[in-house]
């Protein structure tokens, strides 16, 4: 079997008639696609000029026959997305235009850090008016291409349920299970209404990481997840994302654009009453969505870019808690409550470096890190003598003086606790110096009661005679134990 490179240095080949001076592999994507870039001179009007193009190694067939298809369609119709050069028969395998390298989302970065929003809003604008125009287009354009049925409650249901099964279950979050799905039934049959708005293209995975700005202009990509459904969806995607942290006045000015080009483009009179239920709802619905995302990628599989949303999504869903926006589902609207009250993720009150000392059980494994930072030190208390296997010792923790005396008389925990320190210093020196907010550092044995609480205790101590401009928390997870030492 050919290599994948191997078959788009050909399909490079066959479409300017030359070979590539270099195929190179591009940073992955969330899903299953390869993508490349290939680079090579050109002869073009009788002079040799260079010419880049992206190479796609599919996934999947359905994916790929899509996105070719609608493609090619929609570049006919004028709308913002990369020409597909050269395709193979099976369609596993395209070169489609060069549209840089630089996303909206990285745009919308720059102007956070640079202090001045605003700057984004010339381009934000304009996306929103190609949105609109993609959408508007005549269905019989897009619809024969689209491999998805139309948006539905069966849908609907599917991610309320992902929110449910991926957030609300690993965050331990009690629930009323029937009634939580009679919310989540009349939920979707709302999502489905007359009322949900226009119907159109819709793209599905609408986000600013998606739009490539190449001469000044939004393009669209990875749109082959598209088909019928309310068009509604995807500004609301866009807007409420996560990590772009657009402000609430910035969305509404932006919706009004939106609408009012849907208007201009379809000649359909706006109902501002509708309007307004349907953002409601679809932001509530993208929030909960999304808050399914990060919980399997982040409180499930731990992967440290997804934890760092999770903050960011849940002031989205209290901004709508406050709105309204849940109160036909009462159920649900306590769930999202205690969602958005979880201590995890509460904003940090104090600036600077904060250290959070833990102690723990391995049995029940390493404590969580959900400030994104990605772990810590852990230290292994189990090499020395444990208290636990002695009975006067079993009610009691490291806490404890008792505890304290067998273990400081044999004289190991003290020379423990002194390495631990020793190793962990440079680092709270270091993240001091260069602006970090967060470390962790955790101490584990068998039950989480006598060595590790000891060690955790005196640690946490000492770093903060040591280092008195960080916050230091001690957290004695098995027994529910959190004291902030300063």
């Amino acid at each position: 079997m050919k290599q994948d490179t191997d078959v788009l240095s050909q399909l490079y080949r066959d479409y300017t008639g030359f070979p590539p001076s270099s195929v190179s592999r591009l940073p992955g994507a969330a899903s299953g696609r390869k993508y490349y870039r290939l680079s090579g001179n050109v002869i073009k009007d009788g002079e040799s000029v260079e010419f880049n193009c992206i190479g796609v190694a599919g996934d999947t067939l359905r994916d790929c026959r899509a996105f070719v298809k609608l493609a090619k369609d929609f570049v006919k119709e004028g709308i913002r997305v990369p020409e597909v050069y050269a395709v193979t028969d099976d369609y596993m395998h395209y070169i489609q235009q060069d549209l840089g390298s630089v996303s909206l989302f990285d745009l919308i970065n720059d102007s956070k850090k640079s202090g001045n929003p605003d700057i984004v809003k010339p381009i934000v604008r304009e996306t929103l008016s190609e949105l609109a125009k993609m959408q508007s287009v005549d269905p019989t354009v897009w619809s024969n291409h689209a491999e998805y049925r139309s948006f539905s409650i069966r849908q609907a249901m599917w991610d309320l349920n992902y929110f449910k099964y991926e957030y609300i279950r690993p965050s331990g979050i009690d629930i009323e299970e029937d009634r939580l799905e009679d919310d989540f039934e009349r939920f979707a049959e709302d999502l489905c209404s007359p009322g949900a708005g226009m119907q159109g293209f819709m793209y599905r995975d609408f986000q600013s990481r998606n739009v490539m700005v190449y001469e000044s202009k939004p393009y669209f990509i990875d749109f082959q997840g598209g088909r019928p459904g309310p068009v509604i969806y995807d500004a609301i995607s866009f807007l409420w994302q996560a990590k772009a942290g657009f402000s609430d006045d910035f969305r509404q000015e932006m919706l009004e654009h939106y609408f009012e080009e849907l208007s201009r483009l379809t000649s359909c009179r706006r109902n501002e009453q509708e309007e307004h239920q349907s953002v409601n709802r679809f932001a509530l619905f993208r929030t909960l969505q999304v808050l399914g995302a990060y919980g399997l990628r982040g409180l499930v599989e731990r992967k440290a870019h997804f934890i760092e949303s999770i903050p960011a999504a849940l002031e989205n869903l209290k901004i709508l808690i406050e709105n309204g926006a849940v109160d036909r589902y009462p159920e649900l609207k306590r769930v999202c409550s205690c969602v958005c009250t979880d201590k995890r993720f509460a904003k940090k009150t104090e600036d600077g470096l904060r250290v959070t000392v833990f102690s723990f059980s391995y049995k029940k494994g390493y404590p969580a890190d959900f400030t994104g930072n990605g772990g810590g030190f852990m230290f292994d208390c189990r090499g020395m003598h444990n208290p636990g296997r002695y009975a006067e010792y079993k009610s009691l923790t490291g806490r404890d003086k008792p505890v304290i005396d067998f273990l400081e008389e044999r004289g190991e925990v003290q020379q423990f606790v002194e390495n631990a320190v020793g190793m962990v210093s440079p680092s709270i020196e270091t993240y001091l110096r260069r602006g970090f907010s967060n470390l962790q550092i955790g101490f584990g044995c068998t039950g989480g009661q006598h060595r590790s609480v000891y060690c955790a205790e005196r640690t946490a101590q000492v770093i903060a005679e040591k280092f008195p401009s960080a916050h230091i928390v001690l957290i004695h997870r098995e027994q529910g134990l959190e004291t902030t030492l300063q």
